[in-house]
């Protein structure tokens, strides 16, 4: 029980980072997505991925690309938790990436094929537009998710690490 407080503190905290100023798609939710698979219940991890995920979208704004994000990070989700028996650097970088594609991929086809604010011709030359066009916020999310999934997996190492000290002390006493 307390690893999942700890937890949704953690994310509730990267959640609301959401809401500070930042650079266009550069957010902890991917990040909060991998971690949450690997270090909370799964039966949580998509639940509190999905929830940090709306409670910061209530302030920011509703959207008709929605359904596209939600499913990319419930994707992402998934990916977290096939992670949780691989957790190694390299697993970890390759999700990390892996997710920021999918990302970009699903969430940009959804702007193509609903307008997201944008009108792209229903063509696979408005499809490439709209990728194309995608590209500096792409660059943004790789270095968000790879930035934001180095602090979220570091705290949480940390934090198992200091409860496995304290739990030591305490078992010494």
């Amino acid at each position: 029980m307390r690893k999942i407080f700890i937890g949704s503190i953690l994310i509730l905290a990267a959640a609301l980072s959401r809401l500070l100023p930042h650079p266009d798609n550069f957010t902890p939710i991917a990040a909060i997505a991998l971690a949450g698979g690997v270090y909370i219940d799964k039966r949580f991890s998509l639940v509190i991925t999905m929830a940090a995920l709306l409670i910061s979208d209530l302030f920011i704004g509703l959207h008709n690309t929605m359904i596209f994000v939600y499913g990319s990070f419930i994707l992402i989700g998934f990916l977290g938790i096939w992670l949780k028996s691989h957790k190694k650097p390299v697993p970890i970088l390759g999700a990390t990436l892996f997710s920021s594609v999918l990302f970009f991929v699903i969430t940009n086809f959804g702007v193509w094929l609903t307008g997201g604010g944008w009108f792209y011709p229903k063509t696979v030359q408005g499809l490439i537009e709209c990728y194309t066009l995608a590209l500096p916020f792409f660059r943004n999310t790789i270095v968000g998710d790879l930035a934001y999934t180095a602090v979220l997996f570091g705290l949480f190492e940390f934090v198992q690490y200091s409860i496995r000290v304290q739990e030591k002390k305490t078992v010494q006493i």
